[in-house]
């Protein structure tokens, strides 16, 4: 089974995605880190319910890799937008043998976090990135805990899709959590937010 784990918003630069999430949902986010494999860094805001959301970009003092970035960010162009969903799996061999479509495992650090992360060999997850991300903690502490609290709890996810129906088929039954919901219609996704401000919505 899969857990929803956190929410990506990418951006072109952080302070563009900073905006973008601080002005959708009038709370502010705290400092990340860089991803050394990727040449990323991010942003991160604390979430009840033990989710979290990153806003995440290319690193402009960052090597350029020599292979693709991972959620698509080496063609990301325009405004910042929520780009990904990603899930937890506590035996991501067993998962990506099932959903060998989101990419083989790739072992990952940052400060005292440590994670595999599955990544397609072109960066790219099917169905215009709607697809899941998959991630596998591998630390004493998953990294919501060590983030202060916002008052914001996600109440709903819509993965919108002109392909819903195969996306619930492939994902659905993996998943139990009655806040994410597959809808046809032009690919995008859409979260909405209790937050101190009241129901906010990004997308």
């Amino acid at each position: 089974m899969l857990e929803l784990d956190h929410l990506a918003v990418a951006a072109e630069t952080l302070e563009a995605g900073r905006a973008f999430v601080e002005r959708a949902l009038g709370v502010s986010l705290q400092p990340g880190g860089r991803h050394a494999h990727f040449g990323t860094h991010n942003l991160l805001l604390g979430l009840e319910d033990g989710l979290y959301l990153e806003v995440i970009a290319v690193d402009p003092a960052a090597a350029k890799p020599g292979y693709p970035r991972w959620f698509d960010l080496d063609r990301f162009a325009g405004a910042p937008r929520l780009n990904n969903w990603i899930c937890r799996t506590n035996d991501m061999a067993g998962t990506v043998a099932k959903l060998p479509q989101a990419g083989r495992p790739v072992s990952l650090s940052r400060g005292d976090l440590r994670w595999q992360m599955a990544v397609p060999e072109d960066g790219i997850l099917p169905c215009d990135g709607l697809f899941p991300a998959l991630i596998k903690w591998q630390c004493a502490a998953h990294p919501a805990t060590l983030l202060r609290a916002t008052g914001c709890r996600l109440k709903r996810l819509i993965v919108r899709h002109p392909q819903a129906d195969k996306l619930n088929v492939e994902i659905g039954a993996m998943i139990e959590d009655k806040r994410i919901s597959f809808e046809p219609g032009p690919a995008g996704l859409i979260a909405e937010f209790d937050t101190p401000g009241g129901v906010r919505i990004l997308q």
